[in-house]
């Protein structure tokens, strides 16, 4: 057999190999294709085009009017300022602060009070969307728990849904979406070996040392993917907000994806609102791009 007849068996062997190792994932990259990178592709399409709800019997392309438009618009502006205090509060600070300190505290905790705390959190992040948001519209509400509460201490009260809407909202999110960041953070805890920590302790390092130099290190990973996966849920939150607030008072409350569902259904103004939700996809893409890098880089 010649060289090249064998060069081109050895090709054939290989590309029968690569077609049987496809073979498996075919279905889900088409299903993926239809349902996911299709529609995708179809609302980019439309954020070019001054598609309309009613008065307008067909659509034309504007190119990037829309984006102009957008970022000229003081309400838009003001979205996406609130949409980052709302993330940075609610997910950066609020959910993985106290999911880790959760999460460090129920390892040195009994078991009743595990299965206490760990039912109580959890049951927070089961329940639906607007259940939780109807919860705590009752708890922040002028005649609601909590100024009850301050009534009873002789502390001040107000009305937080009006005085304080963007922060009455970061809390009821952080409520609601601890219990993931527990979860995660509590199965990290888990993997560190007990012989590390127990020689720090040995050799006099406190809690607090401890925890920066030995406990963070070692869960880095697990830190930057819980970062990212809340980033992208907080930044897509719409029912708790618009249950609690709908957005208002005025626009103290309007995240992106309240604004987004204003200018769409409201306002009717489809190509438009399709062209805040793309710019949405772009700020997590790029949060997603950050936390991404930060995993890849070594400690």
């Amino acid at each position: 057999m010649s060289a090249g007849a064998g060069t081109s068996t050895g090709t054939g062997a290989t590309r029968r190999r690569a077609l049987t190792r496809a073979l498996p994932v075919t279905p889900a990259v088409v299903l993926l294709a239809l349902f996911l990178a299709g529609p995708i592709a179809y609302c980019a399409y439309i954020a070019f085009t001054d598609l309309q709800l009613t008065g307008q019997a067909t659509s034309s392309f504007v190119g990037f009017d829309n984006f102009r438009t957008a970022f000229k618009d003081k309400a838009f502006l003001n979205a996406v300022w609130l949409t980052l205090v709302f993330t940075v509060i609610s997910s950066l600070i609020g959910q993985n602060t106290l999911g880790l300190t959760l999460a460090a505290l129920m390892q040195r905790a009994s078991k009743p009070v595990r299965t206490l705390v760990g039912g109580i959190v959890i049951t927070a992040w089961v329940l639906p969307e607007v259940v939780a948001g109807f919860l705590l519209y009752a708890f922040f509400r002028r005649e609601g728990t909590l100024n009850a509460i301050l009534d009873w201490l002789h502390l001040p009260s107000q009305n937080w849904l009006f005085t304080l809407p963007i922060l009455a909202v970061s809390f009821a999110n952080v409520w609601r979406g601890t219990a993931f960041s527990m979860l995660v953070y509590s199965a990290a805890l888990n993997e560190i070996p007990k012989e590390i920590t127990e020689a720090a302790e040995v050799d006099g390092a406190g809690g607090w040392r401890r925890m920066w130099h030995i406990t963070l290190p070692m869960i880095r990973r697990s830190i930057g993917t819980n970062l990212m996966l809340n980033t992208l849920q907080t930044l897509s939150v719409f029912g708790l907000i618009w249950v609690m607030t709908r957005g208002g008072p005025g626009n103290r409350s309007q995240t992106l994806p309240l604004f987004m569902y204003e200018q769409a259904f409201q306002k009717s103004m489809i190509g438009y609102g399709t062209a805040v939700a793309l710019l949405l996809l772009v700020v997590g893409s790029l949060f997603s791009v950050v936390y991404m890098r930060l995993l890849r880089t070594e400690v």
